[in-house]
Order: C-alpha cells, then structure tokens, then sequence
C-alpha cells in the first residue's frame, strides 16, 4: 500500500489558485470601503457598490490586472510542473491530516471551490474499507445489508473515528453489514449532494456483486438534513435503493436550524447597514451554500432557489416530512448535566438546539413526528461527543441492533 501524502502535486496549483482569488476579494473590499467613505456619508444610509473613478479607480483596475497576470503565469507553470510530475495513482492514500484540514475548506468555501473547478474542492465519493468504490471495482467481502454513515460540516468519512471508538464500524459489525462511508464537498447546498448521494446509491446498487435487502444511514449533524435530501430526491426519481431504506438515524441534526448561522446572517445585515462598515460585510458573506443552508435547515432546491427570498432571513422552506416506510430516530445532546428550562434547550450541544435535534417546530406543518421511543436526549455532552460517546453508542445498538 502507498504511504499517504500530506501534499500532493495538485494541491500546489489549488492552493495558488485560492491565493489569487483570495487577493483579488482583498482589492474589491478596499476599494468598495474608499469608495464609501471618500463620499462622506452619514453613518446610517445607502452603501455604495460602485467602483472607483479617476486615478484611483485606475489603480485599483491596475492591480487586479498584475494580480490575474501573475496570477494566470504562475498557474501555467504549475499546470507543466504537474506534467512531469505526473498524476496521483489510484493507490495514493491521503494522509488524515491533509483530509482534515481539506474538508473544513471545503466546509468553508466549497462552493466557490466547486465553481472555480480548483484542485482543493472535494469530489463526492462512497468508501468501502477506506478505499473509494469506482465503478466496476472489486468489493472485499460484500454483505447484502448496508450501514450508511454520512458526516457532518467541515468534516470528511474518517473523521467518524474518534477517540478509538467509530460507530459505523461498530454497528456495522453488529448488524453484519458492509459499512460504506460517504466522503462530500458539505460546503456545496445541502439538495445538490443529496442529488448526489441518490445518484451514487443507485448506481452502487447496480454495481453490487449481491442482492441489497436492507440499507441502513447514520448521518450526524449536517449528515442527517444531506440523507433526507436524498430520500425526497430518490422518490422524485423512482430509485431503486430508496425502497431497501430500513432505518434513518440523526446525530444532533440542525433539522430547524442553528442559531450560529442566524446570528451570523443578523451580524451580516447590522455591518451592512452603515457605509463605513458595508464592506466587511463581504467578510462574514463568505461562508459556504452549505452553511447558509443551515440557518433554517434548507434541504430542497426551492429553499434556496430564490436568491431575494433566501437572503431576507426568512424561513421559507417547502415543509418536508420523514420519509414515510422508514424507521427514524434522533439523538440529541445537550451541555446541561439534566432537564432544564428554555434556555437549556436552546443551548442544546452549543452548536444545536435540542428542538432543532428532534425535529420540533411551533409549526405543526414543519413537525418531523418521531415516535417517542425513537428519540433520545444525551446530558453534559457536546455536539462532537454525539460521534464518540459510549451511552450514544448503546442507544444506537438498542435502536437498530
């Protein structure tokens, strides 16, 4: 087996890349602040998103241009260095540290990563044993059950192991089932990788040396919203693995939301309100589709699809139920050591209220009914113990083994 690599010759490219993008935002953020205070304005009114004129404006033009100039050079060079580098095998192995570091970027600005096709963004890929399924590939000792795991934000398929301890690898070995794990870009909007996901379901199904008789998804935190994304989506197209889903279980899943990402949006309208501090908006802008999505737990094309409507704050969501003919069930965890009042629960695990967790809304339309059996509350834990902790562990045994 190859030794894993913290660097490949790939990553020289995207990372220069990222560089020049990251100047050029730099060169946008300065001269739309100059613009707005050359024009002395009152502290509260209308920004301004108009570039500079005259000389100044030249210059700012003049350095964009070197900018893209050096910026266009050196990855040209890079792109012959990588030729006679030659391409990474399929043997090459990333080392967990380059995963790590690779999947919270992409957490954080998977999208624009995606969009500007650089190196750095992570392709969605399912994993068997640690290696990435192609199709066509050999499967070491298929089973006719499947364990799903699907991770959460800025997060990767081997970050499930923590501690020593994997759930997936636990119940996987319970339950006598192939654990797949799936490896994706979480900083894309939640509906394009359960697109996705479906997708690779279904083309794995067709691959599969057996018959599948039973699937089985675990998904913690964004996970969880990227499975029900998916099963809505398998429906709409007549996927064949949708009816093999047995069992769904959500860690600490944002089904309404975390406040985090809501404080963020409010924090993004009150520095856009002034002309003085318009531009550092652009700052807090830069997060990911992904976590966007998070703000209210949008998991379908429409939540998102309009623009105005998606930026205003508002929870315009199309109400989505649990899948029907599957058994769900919620885990929650909350820093409180018990039951407490409602400050308590809207702490929840410090990133996720427990409501949020367990799918409760003031809204009748947008409730996820769980059965009271199939929810679980976990005390003085956090949002990353829910990967780790031995009482969660149980509970998943009990629930599905």
């Amino acid at each position: 087996m190859a030794k894993p690599k913290h660097l490949r010759p790939a990553d020289l490219r995207g990372t220069s890349q990222l560089a020049v993008d990251a100047t050029l935002g730099l060169v946008d953020l300065v001269e739309n602040l100059h613009h707005n205070i050359s024009r002395t304005p009152w502290p509260l009114g209308q920004t301004s998103t108009q570039p500079t004129r005259g000389i100044t404006g030249l210059v700012y033009r003049s350095i964009r241009g070197v900018t893209r100039l050096v910026g266009g050079s050196v990855d040209a060079l890079l792109g012959q260095l990588l030729a006679l580098l030659g391409s990474d095998d399929a043997a090459t192995i990333a080392s967990p540290e380059r995963e790590a570091v690779l999947a919270a970027l992409n957490g954080v600005l998977g999208d624009h990563l995606a969009a500007r096709a650089n190196p750095l963004a992570t392709p969605m890929s399912l994993r068997h044993d640690g290696q990435t399924l192609r199709p066509g590939s050999p499967v070491a000792s298929p089973r006719r059950r499947w364990l799903l795991t699907v991770h959460g934000l800025c997060m990767g398929a081997a970050q499930w192991r923590r501690n020593g301890h994997d759930h997936g690898e636990m119940l996987a070995e319970a339950l006598g089932a192939s654990r797949l794990a799936l490896h994706y870009n979480s900083g894309l909007h939640i509906s394009q990788n359960g697109r996705e996901l479906a997708a690779q379901l279904e083309a794995l199904l067709g691959d599969w040396p057996l018959p599948v008789d039973e699937i089985v998804i675990l998904g913690h935190s964004m996970g969880g919203l990227v499975a029900r994304s998916a099963c809505q989506q398998a429906e709409a197209a007549g996927h064949r693995w949708r009816q093999r889903l047995k069992s769904l279980v959500f860690l600490g899943s944002p089904h309404h939301g975390a406040p985090l990402e809501r404080g963020g949006h409010w924090v993004d309208t009150l520095l856009g309100a002034s002309p003085y501090t318009a531009a550092f908006a652009r700052l807090g802008q830069l997060r990911s589709a992904g976590i966007t999505d998070l703000r209210h737990g949008r998991v379908l094309d429409p939540d998102w699809a309009d623009a105005p409507a998606a930026r205003s704050g508002s929870d315009t969501r199309v109400a989505l139920p649990l899948p029907a003919g599957v058994a769900c069930f919620s885990a929650a965890a909350s820093l409180s050591t018990g039951p407490g009042g409602k400050l308590t629960d809207l702490l929840g695990d410090g990133l996720v209220p427990l409501a949020s967790a367990h799918g409760q809304h003031a809204d009748p339309a947008r409730c996820l009914h769980f059965d009271a059996a199939h929810q679980w509350t976990g005390y003085g834990l956090h949002h990353l113990d829910l990967l780790d902790d031995a009482a969660v562990a149980a509970q998943l045994r009990r629930w599905l083994v």
